[in-house]
């Protein structure tokens, strides 16, 4: 019988064994090293052969920065902890194509078409630069609040781009553009259904922005070509441009000059050294609704002597109790009418000229959702007739009480229509 000495390896044997292994491994990394360079070099290629243009236009390429694992991995990681990323002006013409396609332009600048490494796609709005502060604060404005809000109804600000060349911001990609473009003809109908669902998601981001954030945001241009639409038609608010933060405890913001759109702002923004409020909002939202059930712009000049205004025409048949007829002539069919009245009463409401009679968003959501019962509005556009401005003071109601700025109950505006609704929430992600 043999010893157990004899049967376990010698020294030598577990020397090579080691040896081995040793060897093995050495491939092992030898092999991986080769291929994360190799990888990397591909990366590399890729991205210049994107941004390359030909060589006849030598002056309008862009070196563009290689981008490694780990500076790819951590913009990945931010982009998904949903905070804006500041970008470089290397990396926005890799992102474009150096900017091959564009979206649209305007006063502001122009907006191209983009894709992230991931295949995201996003629109870029790049700023125009000038002497004038202009634009460094419609930079701001936009980064400083859309930048720190996240809501299914406003736009997405994925990063923005700030240096002594390039001012831009990022945004999510909205692949059916903006909401002007259905409604006047430029492109195809929109369903009325989807087009309730349009309004009412318009008025849920408006909401958001005035009740849900820490500080309160007043838009200054809501209107329909500020009203972007996604693959499902859904809404988002854009262009925060004119955007300001104001503080709840606050009861209005000092008039810093006109600012928004003519045709959409509020009365008392043309006036001097009146307060304004978060109400303004309110009013815009109120003609875009006067749009979307007219389905066509609110103010028509066909001639010097013919002007047609859609919302005075609005409450003219509203207070004749002929709303009905009224929507029957914008196209809108039977099953929708009903609807489409719950509108009309609602941006009735809304352009009241007192901003304290005009309700809160919150308020409008609940309306155009059916919850409640809408009361009578009183009539609107009294600024237009009278010779002095102090028709924006506030209004009596239909019964005859008046508004107080310090007060605004619900019940002047709406009645439950069971016990359940007593308490209404808005679905929206905290601030």
């Amino acid at each position: 019988m043999s010893s157990s000495s004899d049967s376990s390896p010698s020294g030598g044997q577990v020397a090579a064994a080691i040896i081995l292994n040793l060897v093995v491994l050495g491939i092992i990394i030898a092999i991986c090293c080769y291929c994360a360079k190799r990888a990397k070099r591909t990366i590399v290629n890729d991205l210049r052969n994107v941004v390359a243009l030909p060589v006849s236009q030598p002056h309008h390429v862009v070196q563009v920065l290689e981008f490694d694992a780990p500076t790819m991995e951590k913009f990945l990681q931010e982009l998904a902890r949903d905070k804006p990323v500041r970008f470089t002006v290397q990396q926005l013409c890799a992102f474009t194509s150096n900017y091959s396609t564009k979206l649209g332009s305007g006063g502001f600048g122009v907006v191209y078409k983009g894709q992230f490494p991931n295949g995201v796609k996003i629109a870029v709005k790049v700023l125009e630069r000038s002497s004038e502060r202009a634009a460094e604060e419609q930079f701001m404005a936009e980064v400083g609040t859309i930048g720190r809000t996240y809501h299914i109804n406003l736009v997405r600000l994925y990063g923005f781009c700030y240096d002594h060349d390039v001012s831009a911001l990022v945004y999510e990609f909205m692949e059916n553009g903006s909401l002007d473009k259905y409604l006047f003809g430029e492109k195809g109908m929109i369903e009325w259904e989807k087009l309730q669902e349009i309004a009412t998601g318009t008025a849920k981001g408006i909401a958001y922005l005035h009740e849900e954030c820490q500080q309160r945001i007043i838009h200054y241009d809501i209107k329909p070509a500020n009203v972007l639409l996604d693959a499902n038609f859904s809404p988002k608010v854009a262009d925060f441009g004119l955007a300001k933060f104001c503080n709840r405890d606050l009861t209005h913001v000092s008039n810093i000059g006109y600012r928004g759109t003519l045709g959409y702002s509020a009365p008392e923004l043309l006036l001097k050294n009146y307060p304004i409020t978060y109400k303004c909002d309110v009013y815009s939202f109120g003609m875009l609704l006067f749009e979307i059930v007219g389905r066509r712009r609110n103010t028509i000049v066909s001639s010097p002597e013919s002007f047609d205004w859609f919302p005075k025409h609005v409450w003219e048949k509203y207070e004749k109790g002929e709303l009905a007829e009224m929507t029957k002539t914008c196209g809108i069919e039977e099953k929708d009418r009903g609807k489409a009245e719950r509108m009309s009463m609602v941006a009735l409401w809304c352009v009241q000229d007192s901003p304290e009679a005009r309700p809160p968003m919150s308020a409008v959501v609940k309306w155009l959702e059916g919850g409640v019962d809408i009361m009578p509005p009183p009539k609107p556009f009294h600024y237009l007739y009278a010779r002095e401005m102090n028709m924006l003071k506030p209004t009596a109601t239909a019964t005859g009480s008046s508004f107080s700025p310090s007060e605004e109950s619900n019940s002047c505006w709406y009645k439950e229509t069971t016990p359940i609704m007593t308490k209404y929430e808005i679905q929206m992600a905290s601030c």
